[in-house]
């Protein structure tokens, strides 16, 4: 049974970031070094959270209940606002690069475009943001014992697994949205999207109450991911093009129906 609940969790947690990149990043060399050099900030952003938490607990009175759990939050929120920090450090790199590869292409034209570059950046700091969510909760499902054998509720792991794939593909939608605003200069965009990563990260105080911290969380997924749409060049027209199986050129996007990224002309 152990066995069936982490193979399970796992697919659930990781099985579409993992479609996304066997379809969209796993063929272009590129775009893994993208993915990995994502991944490599999203580290660096948690350890420094992780310091700031550790001496912050170190100075205070360790025997005072309330206060640990302030300083939990507190914690929570720098490690949010460090993550959003290195996402905008990590578009900064991006863009030299960026400038860079023009000038060695032969056409003038970068071989991967900004809107390519956010996709798989979020999708980095998503993949790696969720397995250290929840690594240590699959770890522990192989057993041995029962969830809620002492009356908590027994939809611990399926619970952390829905939030871990929610947590992948806010992710993903972040990148684009924050790079889009980056490269646009819309600083309202880049407010609401910290601002509804701090939300996402509050709502994980209310468990064990999932019906409270699970359906927000979703219903902000669902929404964030239609803004992320839009901004990326989305919309019915290119939906029904997609559906069709036929490729569509427009003013800046070109959707394929065999998954592959927005391309800009």
């Amino acid at each position: 049974m152990g066995a069936a609940v982490f193979f399970g969790c796992t697919f659930i947690a990781f099985g579409p970031a993992l479609a996304l990149c066997l379809l969209t990043v796993a063929g272009d060399p590129l775009r893994v070094i993208i993915l990995v050099a994502g991944a490599f900030f999203w580290l660096v952003s948690l350890l420094l959270a992780s310091l700031i938490w550790f001496i912050s607990v170190q100075l205070s009175d360790r025997n005072n209940g309330q206060l640990q759990y302030g300083l939990l939050l507190f914690g929570a929120a720098i490690s949010v606002l460090l993550q959003e920090a290195f996402r905008f450090a990590y578009f900064k790199l991006l863009k030299k690069a960026d400038e860079g590869l023009v000038t060695l292409s032969e056409d003038g034209h970068p071989p991967i475009s900004i809107k390519q570059m956010a996709y798989v950046s979020g999708l980095s700091f998503g993949i790696i943001s969720g397995l250290f969510s929840v690594i240590n909760i699959l770890a522990d499902s192989i057993g041995p014992g029962t969830v809620g054998i002492h009356g908590d509720s027994p939809h611990y792991f399926i619970t952390s697994a829905f939030l871990t794939m929610a947590l992948v593909f806010l992710h993903t939608f972040w990148g684009t949205i924050f790079f889009d605003a980056c490269e646009k200069g819309r600083y309202g965009a880049l407010g609401l999207v910290v601002t509804s990563h701090l939300v996402t990260s509050g709502l994980t105080f209310l468990n064990p109450r999932y019906e409270a911290s699970l359906i927000p969380l979703f219903l902000l997924t669902l929404s964030t991911g239609a803004w992320a749409f839009v901004t990326a060049g989305g919309s019915l027209h290119t939906i029904r093009a997609c559906l069709s199986g036929k490729k569509e050129e427009g003013d800046s996007v070109m959707v394929y129906s065999a998954l592959q990224l927005p391309a800009e002309d």
